[in-house]
């Protein structure tokens, strides 16, 4: 009996550390704007980019954009500051994403560099006015 006990501790911390390796750093995107587009350029590309990953947007005051991503049970809501200059994508809130002491499950931060190398895409096709 001691034995079966001892078996089961041992799985439970085994199963503890295993949920622990899906949680990573939350990623917090800062990223910069080449010369010459304006702040309605980078909001466009930014309101473009979301829904294409199903993040939907609202723009919440000049200059701020919240996103909210729901997946099977699973939320995440970021706050995107933008300016003609950068924008950056900040960790807001999240349902079901194990977030705690500044880590979270691995998937939001997939979901932000996507989002991000969305964003990129849409101001490298948008001409930077001159």
């Amino acid at each position: 009996m001691k034995k079966i006990v001892k078996w089961l501790a041992a799985f439970a911390v085994v199963g503890a550390l295993a949920g622990c390796a899906r949680t990573v750093p939350v990623d917090n995107v800062h990223s910069t704007v080449s010369a010459g587009h304006t702040a309605e350029q980078v909001k466009a590309a930014i309101l473009k980019a979301g829904p294409q990953r199903q993040w939907i947007m609202n723009e919440i005051s000049p200059g701020v954009i919240k996103a909210r991503q729901q997946s099977a049970g699973h939320i995440a809501e970021v706050r995107i500051n933008y300016t003609a200059t950068g924008y950056s994508i900040n960790y807001d809130s999240s349902v079901n994403l194990m977030a705690s002491g500044g880590k979270i499950h691995k998937t939001y931060n997939r979901w932000v560099r996507n989002l991000d190398k969305d964003i990129q895409i849409a101001l490298a096709s948008e001409a930077p006015l001159k």
